[in-house]
């Protein structure tokens, strides 16, 4: 047995090593952020501070169809962005790729904001209403509706609904539980008893449905962003006289062949462009699920809104963390076993002490329990899609069982299939997105248009 898992990981592990170190994959997935943005004519800068106020909440769209605010959408959406890969995964990316990595997330963020806008205004468009209000929306029924397409919308849902076992929960959940070993290491000796109050946790979230998961994402998000950015902050105002020669770095390692060689500057845009897409999510059509739920009848309302996560989740948390890690000199330190989270915990430890290890932890665990949480309205409207309303809640207690499961037992297996099945479900969603891009730039011309008619400024910088 033992041997047949040792194949199966060393099999799967070299198949998700394949797509996602393949630079064809990074070009269709940075290639169609490129596209949109020259297609919805820079919506990212356009419609930035518009996306601001609507989130603000100085539109009232309480009377419009929905079952949750622009802000919880928001909020929602992040939780599940807003994970391992802004503390795990900016580190691997400077540690195998070099500084000039960090350059390369903030090119595929910008990019990825276009995506973003366009694949949840077509999750609005195309969403469904129940008559008791409840929402389903996302890829699935953006491919149902806006294309014909079910056999396509059926394979998104199936590969989401098991990315959702994956990378959404236990591999989360493993990581809350090294989050908390930072700190006290008895809690990985009692892997058991962490994964039992972690999933008893989740249960009172998750089965209350998107409402509960909202309230709790709009009041994690904020609070876990402020302690992390705060800590990040502290650093770096201790290393502010080393700030400008780490940019320095980072453009030169990722721009500059002459000065560290071309195998260095691939490495920067492979591992740059790879954590970026990984810690976003643009493309990969999970976030417009959480956004479908939003209560507004305007569908690029809430495409404006969308296209702020890869801002606040790339352009912000994770250029913080990679600035710690270039300014402290950490990533200069090739030894074993700092890597990953271990890298930015010794980054943030050598200037704060303690106390820099304490907020790496504590926001380790934070970031991947709201993971956890949003993740599992994800995998309900997958499961949902493919098996009815029926499905829902025997999905939510299977998931917050697997969340015991996956704080105690070994996951590399686990990690390989969520990665291969992140890439399959990004397949079908840019489907879409290339056929329906024109309708979403209609819809936003017409959005714009309709401002302007009315006599309120146009949305733009």
């Amino acid at each position: 047995m033992n041997n047949l898992l040792d194949t199966l990981t060393a099999w799967s592990g070299a198949l998700a090593g394949l797509l996602w170190g393949n630079g064809l994959t990074l070009v269709i997935l940075l290639g169609m952020g490129l596209y949109l943005t020259l297609r919805m004519g820079f919506i990212q800068l356009r419609g930035f501070r518009h996306a601001l106020a609507l989130v603000s909440g100085r539109y009232n769209c309480s009377s419009d169809a929905g079952q949750i605010s622009h802000f919880q959408a928001l909020s929602t959406a992040l939780s599940a962005t807003v994970g391992t890969g802004n503390i795990a995964g900016v580190a691997t990316a400077i540690s195998l790729g070099g500084p000039g990595a960090l350059f390369w997330m903030w090119v595929t963020a910008f990019f990825g904001m276009a995506t973003k806008f366009t694949e949840c205004t077509l999750a609005l468009k195309f969403r469904e209403i129940g008559v008791d209000g409840d929402v389903a929306g996302g890829p699935m029924y953006t491919l149902l509706h806006g294309l014909r397409m079910k056999r396509t919308a059926t394979l998104f849902a199936g590969f989401a609904l098991i990315a959702s076992f994956g990378i959404g929960n236990m591999v989360q959940a493993n990581s809350v539980v090294d989050g908390l070993g930072y700190l006290l290491p008895q809690v990985r000796d009692n892997a058991w008893l962490a994964g039992a109050v972690m999933a008893f946790l989740v249960g009172l979230v998750i089965l209350g449905g998107v409402r509960r998961i909202a309230h709790v994402a709009s009041a994690i998000v904020p609070a876990m962003a402020l302690l992390y950015i705060s800590g990040a902050a502290l650093v770096l105002f201790n290393h502010a006289a080393q700030i400008p020669a780490a940019l320095m770095t980072i453009f030169s390692h990722a721009l500059n062949p002459w000065a560290v060689g071309g195998a260095a500057v691939g490495e920067a845009i492979r591992w740059g462009v790879a954590r970026g897409l990984f810690s976003n999510e643009a493309g990969l059509g999970s976030s417009p699920m959480a956004h479908a739920a939003a209560r507004t009848n305007e569908p690029v309302r809430e495409g404006l809104v969308a296209m702020l996560e890869p801002f606040i989740d790339t352009l912000v948390i994770c250029t913080m963390t990679g600035l710690v890690i270039v300014v402290t000199g950490a990533y200069t330190l090739q030894q074993e076993g700092l890597v990953g989270a271990a890298l930015t915990a010794y980054a943030f430890e050598s200037s704060l002490g303690t106390a820099g290890a304490a907020v790496v932890g504590i926001g380790l665990s934070l970031f991947a329990f709201s993971t956890i949480i949003a993740w599992s309205y994800y995998g309900d409207r997958s499961a949902r899609f493919l098996f009815g309303e029926a499905a829902v809640m025997p999905y939510r207690l299977l998931f917050t069982f697997l969340v015991l499961v996956g704080a105690a037992v070994p996951l590399q297996l686990v990690w390989n299939i969520a990665d291969i099945t992140n890439i399959l479900m990004a397949l079908p969603n840019l489907l879409s997105l290339a056929l329906l891009a024109a309708l979403v730039q209609r819809l936003k011309n017409a959005y714009f248009s309709a401002r302007q008619a009315t006599g309120q400024p146009p949305p733009s910088l």
